[in-house]
């Protein structure tokens, strides 16, 4: 949990870990060439409910002095996977600064494997979800 202190004397502000996750998860998955992201858990209780978790793939560890932010990645076929992975983590920083006023961070990106769209699929004759 992050604590932002206040100057106002109004109080104090928390930050759960899984509030930064869900928005560097979010900000990941509006990139382009992202094909999704991969757990760090095998069993995630809010799969099996059925309820998108948007913290998937996104680790956060916190620090006295920094946060970092781990993402696990699989990019789509056909993109390059050092500018997808410059673009998210340009976004990731842009998105938890301007929400959370956050500043001392790391952004990691792990990919971990490519995918391929479903018309690459049909023509190779591959299955929709083969991963690379």
């Amino acid at each position: 949990m992050v604590e932002i202190k206040s100057n106002s004397g109004s109080g104090q502000v928390q930050i759960v870990d899984e509030v930064i996750a869900i928005i560097a998860g979010t900000a990941t998955m509006e990139i382009e060439g992202v094909s999704f992201m991969s757990g760090y858990h095998i069993s995630d209780i809010s799969e099996i409910l059925g309820k998108k978790n948007l913290a998937k793939g996104v680790k956060v560890d916190i620090r006295e002095d920094e946060i970092e932010i781990n993402l696990n990645v699989y990019i789509k076929l056909g993109y390059k996977i050092h500018e997808v992975s410059k673009n998210i983590q340009s976004r990731v920083k842009t998105a938890v600064e301007t929400m959370t006023g956050l500043s001392n961070f790391i952004v990691n990106v792990t990919v971990a494997g490519v995918t391929m769209e479903k018309e690459k699929a049909s023509k190779y004759k591959v299955s929709e979800d083969a991963q690379l």
